[in-house]
């Protein structure tokens, strides 16, 4: 499947666990919403996706991405140490000068 390069790169760090390659897919002040919580900043993000990794180990298989003006869904297969893996899951995108300014993790 062919993504968009910040797309590639926001699969490949966070299949690699790659923390400080992955919050460099966001601006400053980003916002990333998942399991009911809302982090904001890279600070806060680098926490969540580093705990997450830790718990989860999830690995991302894109399926489907599209975008339309400053937004993308990117639906992809998620498999890790978690109940019910793997599990589809749509990662909505909000871009802001070619990096991610929001994310919003829904099933």
């Amino acid at each position: 499947m062919e993504l968009p390069q910040l797309v590639a790169k926001f699969v490949e760090t966070q299949n690699t666990y790659d923390s400080g390659a992955y919050i460099e897919c966001f601006t400053e002040n980003a916002i990333v919403h998942d399991e009911g919580k809302t982090h904001t900043g890279k600070a806060e993000i680098r926490q969540w996706i580093e705990e997450a990794n830790e718990k989860y180990k999830s690995v991302m298989k894109p399926l489907r991405y599209e975008e339309s003006g400053s937004n993308g869904v990117l639906t992809a297969e998620v498999s890790g140490t978690f109940p019910g893996s793997p599990i589809v899951l749509k990662f909505h995108l909000g871009l802001k000068d070619g990096i991610i300014d929001s994310l919003n993790v829904t099933e």
